[in-house]
């Protein structure tokens, strides 16, 4: 899988990112639209997985003083099981770990993906709070 990034919502990539994540969250999900969009997408970076020339899966990075926020991961359903959302996330680990100022990584599970995170390393931190409708943990993963 190629992994390209992006923090420029004028991009291919960019709209890849958002393609992906409109089909997850708002047609799977039914996450409303006006939700998944928000004003952070102009002030972070958008990474998304490749195989071949087909996008497949998607995050993206909130950078937020010591640490990084992950948002927004998403795989496209035809794609699922192959392990690419756990490539961008052992990507972003190690971006992270490069980085001198990072001592975390945080994100907010959804309760079902939780099992997910806890394999790569991250910790639950917080109780359930609901965002967009569905049920989410805060968890952690601390880098340094």
């Amino acid at each position: 899988m190629k992994i390209k990034t992006t923090n420029d919502i004028n991009s291919p990539i960019f709209k890849d990112a958002l393609n992906i994540r409109l089909s997850v969250f708002v047609d799977e999900q039914g996450v409303p639209e006006e939700l998944e969009r928000d004003d952070f997408d102009v002030i972070t970076d958008h990474l998304v997985g490749y195989q071949g020339d087909q996008p497949v899966t998607t995050i993206r990075i909130k950078a937020e003083a010591d640490q990084w926020h992950i948002q927004r991961v998403a795989t496209v359903k035809t794609a699922r099981g192959h392990g690419y959302a756990k490539q961008l996330i052992e990507y972003s680990i190690q971006s992270a770990i490069a980085e001198p100022k990072i001592i975390k990584l945080v994100l907010g599970a959804q309760l079902t993906a939780i099992p997910f995170y806890e394999k790569l390393g991250f910790k639950v931190i917080g109780p359930e709070f609901l965002d967009a409708g569905i049920l989410h943990r805060e968890m952690e993963l601390k880098v340094k």
